[in-house]
């Protein structure tokens, strides 16, 4: 497995497998949450949300994107954003293909994403992730590599 840069070439593939991806995440998040709050979220379901969410995440200027690839098959990757004057860099987005999680290519992806972080003169990293079951193999992830947990609670009503 290799890590390369993003390019454009990328990007159908990269919304396929994070879709795979956050398939059980999104089941999880609509367990965990209202009916109508989840709807409203979501309106035309999470996968044309996602879609959207990811494709403006490859095209931000302000982001650096990884892509991990197995025999010429990406099978991950990771979105990272800079602040500069705060010194913290933050792991924006990450995904491994179902098909090859289990293997380290997450691990990996984290930590390359660190390893440039602090390269380019960050001193904190950040990496946000729900508290719901469907995240757990993510906090695992994280907290394998180190991270802190600092407890938030939010909150939601349907008015």
């Amino acid at each position: 497995m290799q890590i390369e840069p993003y390019n454009p070439q990328h990007l159908d593939t990269v919304i396929r497998l994070s879709l795979r991806s956050w398939s059980p995440v999104f089941d999880s998040i609509q367990k965990a949450l209202d009916t109508e709050v989840y709807k409203h979220f979501y309106p035309d379901g999470w996968r044309n949300s996602q879609q959207k969410v990811v494709e403006d995440v490859c095209a931000a200027e302000d982001t650096h994107i990884w892509v991990a690839i197995d025999t010429d098959v990406t099978v991950g990757f990771v979105a990272v954003k800079l602040d500069c004057e705060s010194s913290m860099g933050e792991i924006y987005m990450i995904a491994v293909d179902p098909g090859f999680q289990g293997r380290g290519i997450g691990s990996a992806l984290l930590k390359f994403a660190l390893d440039w972080m602090k390269e380019a003169g960050m001193v904190v990293a950040m990496v946000e992730t729900g508290a719901d079951p469907g995240h757990a193999p993510a906090r695992h992830t994280y907290e394998k590599a180190g991270f802190g947990l600092f407890p938030v609670a939010r909150y939601f009503k349907k008015l």
